[in-house]
């Protein structure tokens, strides 16, 4: 998530100081993605710094509020007509963690796999029963969210079960000695080239 255009889009809304963005931004992802309030004045600072946005006089209670500029409405209209790309996500440690474990001696690739496995459907289950814990209109935004991660964690599973079938007609070739790290840094540049396509 882009908390640079997540900030855009709320005060698109209209102006907003710093915790009431935190507040709307976590109301808008139902919590999923708990923002540091830190995280907010130093995207300000960068978008105020970019002409993006800018900041208005504080308040009597010494808020300031910050108001979008047309050129962050310009910012945030490209943004929101721009497909993300898969090379423009980060990398997904838990692939590149299973190609490590089978190349590094002495790693129990099914124990990573079965453990992960076990994780990832606890977390299914927990996000299944937010879900379904409100079906009120309002709740919409951040019921979107949750289907893409109940998604993404079904795919998980659906993946880890892949890697565990082929882990049992995978037969390891002996390692020349002192390659291994050559053979780790080979399999995680596969995955890279892979999730690049």
């Amino acid at each position: 998530m882009s908390i640079r255009h997540g900030l855009l889009a709320l005060l698109e809304r209209g102006q907003m100081y710093g915790y009431q963005l935190r507040s709307a931004f976590e109301e808008s992802t139902g919590s999923t993605w708990p923002l540091n309030i830190g995280q907010v004045y130093t995207t300000l600072s960068r978008l105020e710094r970019d002409g993006l946005v800018r900041s208005l006089p504080e308040s009597e209670a010494g808020q300031r509020p910050y108001e979008i500029t047309d050129a962050g409405r310009a910012d945030l209209a490209l943004w929101f007509a721009t497909p993300i790309s898969r090379a423009d996500r980060p990398r997904d440690e838990l692939a590149i963690k299973l190609a490590l474990a089978l190349t590094t001696p002495g790693v129990d690739v099914r124990s990573v796999v079965q453990t992960q496995r076990a994780a990832t459907m606890r977390t299914l289950q927990e996000l299944t029963r937010l879900k379904y814990a409100s079906d009120r209109p309002e709740d919409l935004p951040w019921r979107l969210v949750l289907d893409a991660m109940v998604f993404q964690a079904e795919a998980e599973v659906r993946w880890l079960d892949h890697c565990e079938s082929s882990l049992v007609r995978h037969r390891p070739a002996a390692p020349a000695v002192g390659n291994g790290g050559a053979a780790a840094a080979e399999a995680v540049e596969r995955i890279d080239e892979r999730a690049r396509r």
